[in-house]
């Protein structure tokens, strides 16, 4: 199990299980990562024995509720529940190529969660983005835009003599 915290990514490589039916499911190695440059979104990697592994993306604060309380709804649906005895999230996803159940551990899903938290707090995601910055340059540059703007571009249909 890898645990990798830096300043711009926080992952950590579990265990899912893909419930196939309510007696069996099968092990599947995942990858969630969180990134700074995306701060509304976490990222989950699933190896599934393919070529490719799968990559979801949906919004954080829904994984947030999501261990707490049944949330979500069309693509992804999320909510803790317990499986003979321990604690788990459950993720229904569905896309055009099918559906899935995954069952994730409660407790290693919250610790990753409360890093990503610790990283970014709820709240101040748009200033990792610095769309604070960026906007502050897009209204500079629309003040000098308009002073030019307001300028004449061409010369007074007056002659300078008075002369028509």
């Amino acid at each position: 199990m890898q645990n990798t915290d830096n300043n711009n990514v926080v992952e950590r490589e579990l265990e899912l299980k893909l419930v196939l039916s309510p007696e069996r499911s099968v092990p599947v190695p995942a990858r969630l990562a969180y990134r700074t440059d995306d701060p509304y979104a976490v990222h989950i990697t699933f190896h599934i024995g393919s070529d490719h592994p799968v990559n979801w993306t949906f919004a954080r604060e829904l994984l947030v509720e999501g261990v707490f309380r049944a949330c979500g709804h069309g693509d992804v649906r999320i909510w803790p529940t317990k499986v003979d005895g321990r604690n788990v999230i459950l993720m229904a996803l569905s896309s055009p190529d099918g559906d899935a159940l995954l069952e994730a551990p409660s407790a290693q899903v919250s610790a990753w969660l409360e890093r990503t938290l610790r990283v970014v707090p709820p709240g101040t995601e748009t200033e990792q983005l610095g769309i604070d910055d960026g906007l502050a340059e897009l209204l500079a540059t629309t003040v000098l835009a308009d002073e030019l703007w307001l300028r004449d571009p061409w010369p007074s249909d007056e002659s300078a003599d008075g002369d028509l």
